[in-house]
């Protein structure tokens, strides 16, 4: 828990400054660290992005098709309309940034309820899967803890 809890507060420091109002993450395994990255930013109310559609969602969603790129599968990913509002300050939280699909997405889910996105965090980024590029290009801010440049013969090379 310490590394969850350290990830979280070093997201809060790199994006403090652009004033977060809510944290979003994709389900499931992005929860921990925004939720430690929410929390250190003063408690900010925690999205969930759901990649299926609940029994309990009755209500309208804003929705995004995002493929996944190590099951090959698409999933259309949906947050309920009373959680992302005109006027919020969106940072996104994920674990891992490769092609950026599962970002797009959750920046076309932030954009379609009119909420600006401040930011998107990763805590790993395959950088030679472009993922970065497609979300600066988006005029999103990436900040990622740990970069892999490449992946040859078995080793796993890191930005230095």
């Amino acid at each position: 828990m310490a590394l969850i809890r350290a990830i979280g507060e070093e997201f809060a420091r790199l994006f403090k400054d652009a004033a977060p109002t809510k944290v979003l993450t994709l389900e499931a395994s992005g929860i921990p660290m925004a939720y430690t990255a929410a929390e250190a930013l003063g408690d900010l109310p925690l999205v969930f992005a759901k990649k299926a559609a609940p029994s309990t969602m009755i209500e309208d969603a804003y929705t995004a098709d995002v493929k996944s790129f190590t099951k090959g599968t698409v999933s259309t990913i949906r947050v309920a309309h009373q959680y992302l509002s005109p006027g919020d300050r969106v940072l996104i939280i994920d674990d891992f940034l490769a092609s950026g699909e599962a970002g797009v997405g959750l920046v076309t889910l932030v954009r379609e309820a009119g909420a600006e996105c401040v930011g998107f965090g990763a805590a790993i980024e395959k950088e030679h899967q472009g993922g970065h590029a497609r979300l600066e290009e988006m005029g999103v801010k990436v900040e990622s803890l740990a970069v892999i440049t490449s992946i040859k013969d078995g080793k796993i090379l890191f930005k230095a």
